[in-house]
């Protein structure tokens, strides 16, 4: 019986571990999305650098592909120009050291000085470089009606 007791005593804090673990680790992924969608706003060239991957690759709804210097300097020159952006739906799975991404994202845009609105999809891969999570793949539809 005590066995028993202690067996179990064990388990639960076991799998207690495992979602601190996981929660802190899913913490960390969210702060680095929100570092991204800030830097974003700003058009901080900065702030995008260091939360992308050298080997971005950056798909937009339009179905242009871009590497992470384009990214960048698609956002800092502000052909793509976001004034909010309102992300929802946040579906996030885990393998190892790489993260898959679900998001809605909602955005008031003034692209190129022309004022616009964007709902999209989003389907991202986040990896772990150096410690930090870096955006290292971002593909975008147009949502459904």
């Amino acid at each position: 019986m005590i066995l028993k007791f202690t067996v179990t005593i064990l388990l639960l804090f076991a799998s207690v571990g495992v979602t601190l673990s996981q929660s802190k680790k899913e913490k960390a992924l969210e702060l680095a999305i929100e570092h991204l969608r800030r830097a974003m706003i700003d058009a901080d060239s900065i702030g995008l650098s260091r939360a992308t991957s050298e080997k971005l690759s950056y798909g937009h709804s339009s179905g242009i592909v871009e590497d992470k210097a384009a990214f960048i300097g698609r956002i800092v020159n502000g052909h793509s120009d976001f004034e909010t952006i309102d992300l929802s739906e946040t579906k996030i799975v885990f393998s190892g050291s790489t993260a898959v991404v679900r998001q809605n994202l909602d955005a008031i845009t003034k692209d190129n000085g022309k004022a616009g609105e964007a709902h999209l999809v989003l389907l991202m891969v986040w990896t772990k470089e150096g410690g930090q999570w870096k955006l290292l793949a971002r593909q975008a539809v147009k949502k459904q009606a």
